[in-house]
């Protein structure tokens, strides 16, 4: 990327975003209205650029864009509701308030398994807030990133490059993490990817929010029904070949009812149709390169190496030779093991037995990723547990469903090396948005907050 290229990207996202604050709230959501029915009108066709780039199946594709759908009508509500809260003041004929301002710039770094929903999570929300949107897309699907900004260009008028996309790799994710003009770097990917462009952006003083890596547990509960347990279990740790950041990676299975969840588990697993994911009754479609593949690999050859027993993982050679396809592996432990400490973002289900529910909770939390979790019971008791201040401390923490298919109502994000970020849906707006206390003085005279006197006579 020449450096002038940058700067023309920058310059006019930073003139269009002067223009657009300038329109009211509401009038901002009305563009969004547009723009979330122009993504209903392609909803199809949008959907097989999803399948054709991340290798997603038919239904995922559908429902990722669905999603950014959804975040246009949340958008477009929200643009009547960006309050602020009066306070009341301590001095007389005063009153404070909290006002909330835009931004300015924001850099959108996503990543390949959700190459549009995560960018509607941030772009519909920080437009409706007032802000323009820089977008580095994964290499892996700019062509997503370009059906997005087609269908933008139709309904934005004069405000096309409130979207402006910057293709690249890791040499453009720097360029916008150093550049002090873009206000914040919203950024998703690996734990790794965080850390590295964290401290630059930080060097300037600038705002951040993460979206990092993901090593999600769920705890089976002697209670749990298990015909919906196994169903939950089996789309959270195989959909999306095992690459989402809130793919199931760690089970913990009570031991009265081990052995008849592990058997349901592998017959599960066994019944899933892994083929091209253009066809409709594929459940799993390939890996997204030969790399992934490798690191999947590898981490299994260590397992089996220690006399782990691993079940699945292997190759499957389906229709493109050049693509690959793997069936889920299920690895039963007995032991907790250093390869189920870190995230390998591929099909890969650790499968441990414990004996208190309190164990389980200490082994789920025990690692240094805090996204997603799940318990499946059907307790009370149990599941107050999990969901109480001694309970999981992830971001996100359900009760009978995976760990996996987050709404969009609900901030999303997670803690530790997830890296603490909120998208989407709650008060998640409040990241794309400067806050302003303001203090009135509708009287005639000068008292001080806290008792001070200053008495000039």
């Amino acid at each position: 990327m020449a450096n002038n290229e940058f700067e023309t990207i920058v310059n006019n996202s930073k003139e269009i975003s002067l223009k657009w604050r300038a329109l009211p709230a509401p009038q901002r959501g009305e563009f969004i209205r547009k723009f979330g029915e122009e993504l209903r009108q392609q909803k199809e066709s949008l959907a097989h650029i999803i399948t054709k780039e991340a290798r997603k199946i038919g239904t995922e594709s559908l429902g990722e864009v669905q999603e950014a759908i959804d975040m246009c009508d949340f958008a477009v509500g929200l643009s009547r509701q960006l309050y602020g809260l009066t306070m009341p003041s301590e001095r007389p004929n005063h009153r404070l308030q909290e006002l909330w301002h835009p931004l300015g710039i924001v850099g959108c770094i996503t990543a390949f398994n959700f190459p549009m929903a995560v960018f509607a999570w941030n772009f519909c929300l920080a437009a409706v807030c007032g802000n323009s949107i820089i977008w580095k897309p994964s290499p892996h699907s700019n062509e997503c990133a370009r059906g997005i900004k087609e269908a933008w260009d139709k309904v934005s008028g004069d405000f096309s490059d409130l979207i402006l996309i910057l293709e690249g790799g890791n040499e453009e994710a720097v360029s916008i993490c150093e550049d002090n003009r873009i206000a914040l770097v919203s950024a998703t990917g690996s734990t790794q990817m965080g850390k590295e462009l964290a401290p630059i952006v930080s060097a300037r003083l600038g705002k951040l929010l993460l979206e990092l890596g993901g090593n999600n547990a769920a705890i089976v509960c002697p209670s749990a029904d298990l015909d919906l347990t196994i169903k939950g279990i089996a789309f959270s740790a195989c959909g999306t070949s095992g690459q989402r950041c809130t793919s199931l990676r760690r089970l913990f299975i009570h031991q009265d009812i081990y052995d008849d969840c592990v058997e349901r588990l592998k017959k599960c697993f066994d019944d899933l149709i892994i083929g091209c994911p253009t066809k409709e009754d594929s459940q799993i479609g390939p890996l997204i390169s030969e790399s992934s593949y490798n690191s999947m690999q590898q981490t299994l050859d260590s397992l089996k190496n220690k006399n782990v027993k691993v079940l699945g993982g292997e190759r499957l050679h389906i229709e493109d030779p050049k693509e690959y396809y793997v069936k889920p592996a299920l690895v039963l432990v007995e032991n907790i093991e250093d390869e189920m400490l870190s995230e390998t973002f591929a099909p890969i289900l650790y499968v441990k037995k414990y004996k208190d529910l309190k164990d389980a909770i200490s082994m789920q939390n025990n690692v240094s990723q805090g996204l997603s979790s799940s318990i499946f019971t059907n307790e009370m008791r149990e599941s107050e547990l999990f969901l109480s201040e001694s309970g999981s401390d992830c971001g996100i923490a359900n009760v009978n469903i995976g760990t996996s298919g987050a709404e969009i109502g609900g901030a999303f994000g997670g803690e530790k090396d997830t890296g603490g970020g909120r998208e989407s849906g709650s008060d998640a707006w409040k990241n794309y948005m400067r806050r302003m206390t303001a203090t009135i003085n509708y009287g005639d005279e000068l008292p001080l907050a806290q008792g001070v006197e200053f008495d000039e006579s």
